[in-house]
C-alpha cells in the first residue's frame, strides 16, 4: 500500500462522514415539551439547588462522575514532537474514543495553547469542576513532571499523565512476570534504561517501588550514561544518576539482565545483546520501530524474553491495557487521587491475570491454539475481556485501602456485573474478525470486482492483510478502477468472458458436468454457465483454486444462491443450508438465524439451524445462549406455529443436552433475563444473558434483523452461510464497503476452520 494512499485514507477516516471521532449524545428523553422542561428550564433548577446545598450532589445529578478530560498542549505528540495544540487534537480525540470503547468512560479532549507551566496548571484547575478525572497527554518533559505533581496536590479528582504511568504500569507487570519465569529477583537484577523522558522516569520509579535498587540501575539520555558527575542534570535525571565510571550504552549493557528501551530505533546492537547476562529481559518499546528489531533479537539470543510496543509481536506493551481501567476503578469509588498504591495494584492485577487460563475468545482473536504463561506471553492481550473485571476492582480496592476513596464499594459481585455490562467486551466482534483473519489470510474470490465498491472492499482486505483477493470481472474495467483507487498491487484478475480463461472454463465445465449430468445439465450448458462469474467463482473454490468467495452485491439473493447450491452443495450430514446474521447491538453481539434462506422450516430443520448457529457463535469465541422464538411462551398456545418451535426445542434437548437453549418463548422474555427468571425459573436459559435468537420462519428473522439495522443503527455482519461444503458467503444487495470487508474476514475465518478440520481428520487417519 502506497504511503500516499495510506495518507489519503487516514485523512478521509478523520474527515468523513463528519469531522472528528467523538460526539455528544443525550442520555435522557427529549421528545416532548415535558422532557425539555425537565432537562432545562424550569426543571433544571431543582438539581442546581441540591448541588448548591452539597457540592457532592454534582455526582448524583450530572455526568461529572463518568467524565474525563484528555488534556494536552501538543508539545510531545507521539513521535511527531512539538506540533502544537491544534495538531494534537486528532490524537486526543482518539484517546477519548479508547476511554469509551474499553471502559465506557465519557471523555472530552481539551487542547491548550500554552507552554507556560503556571498557565497550564491554572487553566486545568479552573475547568476541573466539570470533570471526574484528568488524563494528561503528550506534554514534554520536564514540564510534564511539574504539571502532574502540582495538579495531583491541588485537585481533589484523579489526575494521571498516561505517557508516564501507563507505560510504567504495563511494563512493570511484564517485568514481574519475566523475572518470575527466569527465577530472578527485582532487588538483584541489573537494569539499563535507554531514555530519560517522562515515560522512562516513571517506569524506573515504579520498578524501584517493586524493589529495584538504585545501585543496579543505569539510565541513559541522548548524551550517554547519566552519571552523577555530569553537570546541569535536572532533578529527575539526578535521581537516577550512577556513580559507575561508564559512558556508553555498549558499556552499560555488559552483564545487564534487563534492558528498558524508551528512546529511539535500532540503538541496541546484536553485540550488545550478546554481552548481557543469561536469560536477558529486553523491553524495546520505541514505537513503531523498537530499539532492536524483534526477529534480530530473538535470533541473536535464544534465551531472551522480549517485549515491544508493536501488536505484530508477542508481549505488546500497550497503554490501553491500563489507563481506561485505572480511571474506571478510580471514578467508581470517587477517588481523590491516583496514588502509588493504586498503580501498584494495577500492576499486580495485570501480572496475576497473565498466569490464569486464557479465555477461548482471546485465543481465537489472536489465532492461537492456546495462550499460556511463558516467554511469549508475559502480559495480557489488549482484547482480553477479563481486563475490565480485574483491574478496576483492584484499583478501587487500593483506593479504599489507602484512604482516597470517597464512595467505597460494598457489593463486589454486583460491581463486577456492572463492569461487564458497561464494558463493551461483547462488541469487539469486528476487531476479533479482522485480527483473526490476518493471522492466516486466504485467497478470496470477489465475483463482482468491476464494481467500484466491491473493488474498494478487496483493496482494504488486501492492504489490511485480511485476505488475498482474486478479482472476477471485466479486466479492462477492473484495471481502470484500480488506477482510480491507486490499487497498484499484483492481484490476480480473471475475466470469465475472455479467451485467456478458455482452458480454465473448460476444465471447470467438465467437472461441473460430471457432478450434475443426472440433474439435467449438458456439457454445452455447463460450458455456458462457466462464463457466469458465480458459477466460475464457485468452481474455483470447489477445485481449490480459491479458498472462499463473496458475491451478491449487485444481484438479488436468490439469483446468486442458485449457482452456489448447484456447484458447492451441502456439507455432509447437513439437510438444510441456512444463514446467520451477527447484529452488533448495545447489549453485545446477537446471533440471528435463519435470516435469508429457509422460508418455513419444520421442527427438525429449526433444530438443525439452531445447532449450526451455535457453532458459529462458538467459532467466534462466544458461548451460545439460545432462545427459540415464538409468539407464545412455553405451551401457552397449541397452534401449529408454536408447536413446531416446541418440538424443535425438544429435539435439541435430547440430541444436544449440553446446549444452553430453550423455548418456545417470546422475544421480550428471552432478552429480559430478570423477567425471564421471575416467570420461567425452570428454563435452561433462566437468569442467563441470551445472545442467540432462532426464529420460526424467514419472515420474522429477515424483518427483525433489518429493523435492528435501520432503526437502531446496529451494524450487521452477514448473512453468514452455514452448512455448505466450502466457504462461500452471499452479500445483501447493495452491501456497504464496510459490510463487504467484514464478510471477507468471515470467509477467511470459515476457510481457516475448514482447513483445521481437514488437517485434524488427516492426523486421525
Amino acid at each position: 500500500m502506497s504511503k500516499q494512499r495510506t495518507r489519503r485514507e487516514a485523512l478521509v477516516y478523520h474527515a468523513k462522514p463528519q469531522p472528528g471521532k467523538i460526539k455528544i449524545v443525550p442520555t435522557k428523553p427529549y421528545s416532548t415539551q415535558r422532557d425539555l422542561g425537565l432537562a432545562y428550564s424550569p426543571g433544571v433548577a431543582e438539581p442546581c439547588l441540591e448541588i448548591a446545598k452539597d457540592k457532592d450532589n454534582v455526582y448524583k445529578y450530572t455526568a461529572k462522575g463518568n467524565l474525563v478530560a484528555v488534556i494536552s498542549n501538543g508539545t510531545a505528540v507521539l513521535g511527531l514532537g512539538d506540533i502544537g495544540p491544534e495538531a494534537s487534537k486528532p490524537v486526543m480525540e482518539g484517546k477519548s474514543l479508547l476511554f469509551k470503547i474499553f471502559a465506557d468512560i465519557d471523555s472530552i479532549d481539551i487542547e491548550m495553547d500554552t507552554t507556560d507551566v503556571e498557565k497550564f496548571i491554572e487553566t486545568v484547575k479552573i475547568i476541573s469542576p466539570t470533570f471526574g478525572g484528568i488524563n494528561l497527554e503528550d506534554i514534554k518533559a520536564p514540564e510534564a513532571f511539574e504539571i502532574e505533581r502540582r495538579l495531583k496536590e491541588e485537585l481533589d479528582i484523579p489526575v494521571m499523565h498516561d505517557d508516564q504511568h501507563g507505560t510504567a504500569i504495563i511494563s512493570a507487570a511484564a517485568l514481574l512476570n519475566a523475572l518470575k519465569l527466569t527465577g530472578k529477583k527485582m532487588e538483584e537484577v541489573r537494569i539499563v534504561v535507554s531514555g530519560a523522558g517522562a515515560a522512562a522516569v516513571s517506569c524506573t520509579r515504579l520498578y524501584k517501588a517493586f524493589g529495584a535498587r538504585d545501585e543496579n540501575i543505569v539510565m541513559l539520555d541522548s548524551k550517554g550514561v547519566i552519571r552523577r558527575d555530569r553537570p546541569d542534570l535536572s532533578g529527575e535525571k539526578l535521581e537516577f544518576a550512577t556513580d559507575r565510571q561508564i559512558d556508553t550504552l555498549e558499556e552499560a549493557m555488559i552483564d545487564a539482565e534487563v534492558f528498558i528501551g524508551l528512546s529511539k530505533a535500532d540503538i541496541l546492537s546484536p553485540e550488545m545483546l550478546l554481552s548481557m547476562a543469561k536469560d536477558p529481559i529486553v523491553f524495546a518499546m520505541s514505537n513503531p520501530n523498537p530499539e532492536i528489531d524483534y526477529n534480530l533479537a530473538i535470533n541473536t539470543r535464544k534465551d531472551i524474553i522480549m517485549a515491544t510496543g508493536r501488536s505484530d509481536h508477542p508481549n505488546q506493551v500497550n497503554n490501553v491495557l491500563g489507563f481506561p481501567f485505572i480511571f474506571r476503578g478510580a471514578l467508581d469509588v470517587r477517588a481523590t487521587k491516583i496514588n502509588e498504591a493504586m498503580k501498584m495494584a494495577a500492576v499486580k492485577a495485570l501480572a496475576e491475570l497473565t498466569e490464569e487460563t486464557v479465555p477461548e475468545q482471546v485465543n481465537i482473536t489472536y489465532g492461537l491454539t492456546r495462550l499460556t504463561f511463558g516467554r511469549d506471553y508475559i502480559i495480557p492481550k489488549p482484547f482480553d475481556p477479563r481486563l475490565i473485571l480485574e483491574i478496576p476492582p483492584a484499583v478501587a480496592k487500593a483506593a479504599m485501602d489507602s484512604g482516597v476513596a470517597k464512595v467505597p464499594i460494598e457489593d463486589w459481585d454486583k460491581y463486577r456485573e456492572e463492569l461487564w455490562q458497561r464494558s463493551g467486551n461483547d462488541n469487539k466482534v469486528v476487531r476479533l474478525l479482522h485480527d483473526r483473519a490476518k493471522m492466516d489470510p486466504k485467497k478470496i474470490v470477489f465475483a463482482e470486482a468491476d464494481h467500484i465498491d466491491v473493488l474498494k472492499a478487496a483493496q482494504i482486505a488486501y492492504d489490511d492483510g485480511i485476505a488475498i483477493p482474486i478479482l472476477l470481472g471485466n479486466r479492462k474495467v477492473i484495471e481502470e478502477l484500480m488506477k482510480e483507487l491507486e490499487f497498484d498491487a499484483e492481484i490476480e484478475i480473471i475475466d470469465t468472458q475472455s479467451d485467456e480463461t478458455a482452458e480454465q472454463r473448460n476444465r471447470y465445465a467438465e467437472r461441473f458436468f460430471e457432478n450434475r449430468k443426472r440433474s439435467g445439465v449438458s456439457l454445452y450448458g455447463a460450458k455456458r454457465k462457466m462464463r457466469e462469474r458465480n458459477y466460475f467463482g464457485s468452481m474455483m473454490v470447489l477445485e481449490g483454486d480459491g479458498d472462499g468467495m463473496i458475491s451478491g452485491y449487485s444481484r438479488a439473493y436468490p439469483t446468486v444462491v442458485k449457482p452456489v447450491f448447484e456447484v458447492i452443495g451441502r456439507a455432509a450430514n447437513v439437510k438444510k443450508v441456512s444463514t446467520v446474521n451477527i447484529m452488533i447491538t448495545e447489549r453485545g453481539p446477537m446471533f440471528l438465524a435463519d435470516t435469508s434462506i429457509n422460508i418455513d422450516p419444520n421442527a427438525e430443520e429449526i433444530a438443525e439451524i439452531a445447532k449450526m448457529t451455535a457453532n458459529v457463535a462458538s467459532t467466534f469465541g462466544f458461548t451460545p445462549v439460545m432462545a427459540l422464538l415464538s409468539y407464545a411462551n412455553f405451551g401457552s398456545s397449541s397452534h401449529p406455529h408454536a408447536l413446531k418451535v416446541r418440538e424443535a426445542v425438544k429435539i435439541l434437548h435430547e440430541k444436544y443436552p449440553e446446549l444452553q437453549v430453550d423455548g418456545e418463548i417470546q422475544t421480550d422474555f428471552a432478552l429480559n433475563k430478570e423477567l425471564h427468571q421471575e416467570k420461567f425459573p425452570f428454563s435452561k436459559i433462566s437468569g442467563k444473558k441470551v445472545n442467540t435468537l432462532i426464529f420460526p420462519n424467514l419472515e420474522s428473522a429477515n424483518i427483525t434483523y433489518k429493523l435492528l439495522k435501520e432503526l437502531n443503527q446496529a451494524d450487521s455482519i452477514g448473512p453468514i452461510m452455514v452448512g455448505l461444503r466450502r466457504s462461500i458467503h452471499i452479500l445483501q444487495l447493495g452491501a456497504s464497503v464496510e459490510e463487504m470487508v467484514n464478510m471477507t474476514a468471515v470467509a477467511v475465518i470459515d476457510a481457516q476452520e475448514r482447513e483445521k478440520r481437514r488437517i485434524a481428520r488427516g492426523a486421525k487417519r
